[in-house]
């Protein structure tokens, strides 16, 4: 048994980890020459993990669990507090197989249309504006068609106020001072919101389809036939809205790569969905999405000659093994053609989470994320056409998360209209 792991020699990591960001974890990993080392966040132990056979472990449901595992600051801002992504066991399986019924395949798909058909009906709009920010119109269509897909009201004036209140949770993940702040307001005004729609289903004074997610949710009855209260039913409708409505990060990434690497803007307008497929997988390993994840070890164990201990808080890099050349051939060689033949191995690419889904901690709408980016890179490539001013789009990787410091701003926009 190892006595002690590599320590990070600062007294508290979080000054260093909001400094370095993305890279945190990783450059450790290069420093002392380990997969795994031991540091202090907020005051706490923390064992820092890296590597494809620590991703494995970490999705080991009898090693680990997700309780206490997110700050409250998190739960306050991102997932609120108590959701499904705080829960282990039979009651989160439970909960899970919710999610999962709502985010199938052919849920996927049709998500996928709304969008292909909001994407048009905006770009006719733009063609008449000077220019547009991808990210702030790709927030707001992915609001407008997440609620219409729910069965959320919003009417068409609160549209962009909405989305910017569900993207400002995200947002607040890494963030300290009035970022995080934000983050939090915005979770309270949408928790209340959406509870006063939950009580209005269920005093019928609000019809809705109980097939939709709305329906579903307000009617749920978790594993003791009770169902959930007002408050916590709001908080998981908004866990189906709020990442719906993140997936703009992954499209503003999609369009950067199209511009940085145009050789792939040819093959996907000769291509059909597996070359789309191809894509979107290489822009969620490549760009910054999630910068790491944690866990509680559920009971002592062992691994690797290092004793884990029962309550140890536990994080799991996830871009520095996106760009570990150990899992990935040239790793910062932006190459979809690496997915050719899929991803078959469940604890590679991780972005949203490793495992099975329907077993574990993966996210149940990883699905619904490549459909939108399909959707997406096909109305970029094959349906418009535009210009990019100069601009910064550049993306800096001590901003968790961040995005093209630009925003992505294009002008000169042309339907692309049958001749």
């Amino acid at each position: 048994m190892r006595d002690t792991l590599p320590q990070d020699h600062s007294l508290d990591s979080s000054l260093d980890l909001m400094t370095e960001g993305y890279s945190f974890i990783m450059n450790r990993v290069k420093r002392y020459n380990t997969n795994l080392f031991e540091g202090r966040l907020l005051g706490e132990r923390v064992i820092y993990m890296h590597g494809h056979d620590a991703a494995r472990l970490f999705y080991d449901t009898d090693k680990f669990q997700r309780k206490g595992a997110a700050p409250k600051r998190i739960q306050k801002s991102l997932f609120g507090v108590n959701a499904i992504q705080t829960m282990d066991g039979g009651p989160h399986l439970h909960r899970k197989l919710l999610f999962m019924s709502l985010l199938t395949p052919s849920h996927q798909h049709r998500l996928a249309e709304l969008v292909s058909e909001q994407w048009l009906a905006s770009a006719a709009q733009w063609e008449r504006e000077d220019s547009i920010m991808l990210f702030e119109e790709a927030k707001a269509l992915l609001c407008r068609v997440a609620c219409g897909w729910a069965g959320v009201p919003l009417p068409e004036e609160e549209v962009r106020a909405r989305a910017e209140d569900f993207y400002d949770m995200v947002d607040a993940f890494g963030a300290v001072g009035p970022r995080h702040w934000k983050g939090r307001r915005a979770r309270t005004k949408t928790e209340a919101w959406i509870r006063k729609m939950i009580e209005d289903v269920r005093a019928g004074q609000l019809q809705v389809d109980r097939e939709s997610a709305l329906g579903r949710i307000a009617y749920y009855r978790d594993e003791h036939d009770q169902p959930l209260d007002d408050h916590m039913a709001a908080i998981e409708l908004i866990n189906i809205l709020r990442p719906i409505v993140a997936i703009a990060t992954f499209i503003t990434f999609s369009a950067l790569a199209l511009f940085e690497y145009p050789v792939w803007r040819d093959k996907l307008a000769s291509g059909g969905s597996e070359e789309r497929e191809m894509f979107a997988q290489e822009v969620r390993r490549y760009y910054p999405f999630a910068p790491f994840l944690g866990a509680r070890v559920k009971q002592d164990f062992v691994w690797k000659d290092v004793v884990f201990e029962e309550g140890r808080l536990v994080l799991l890099d996830i871009y520095g093994m996106h760009h570990d050349p150990d899992i990935w051939e040239q790793p910062d060689v932006f190459d979809p053609e690496r997915f050719r033949n899929g991803n078959e191995d469940p604890y590679r690419l991780i972005p949203q989470g490793g495992g099975d889904p329907a077993q574990g901690h993966r996210c149940p709408g990883e699905g619904v994320t490549v459909e939108v980016m399909k959707a997406s890179l096909d109305f970029l490539v094959n349906r418009i056409e535009y210009d990019l001013p100069e601009q910064d789009l550049s993306y800096p990787l001590n901003r968790m998360p961040t995005f093209p410091g630009s925003g992505f701003i294009m002008n000169n926009i042309r339907l692309r209209r049958p001749r």
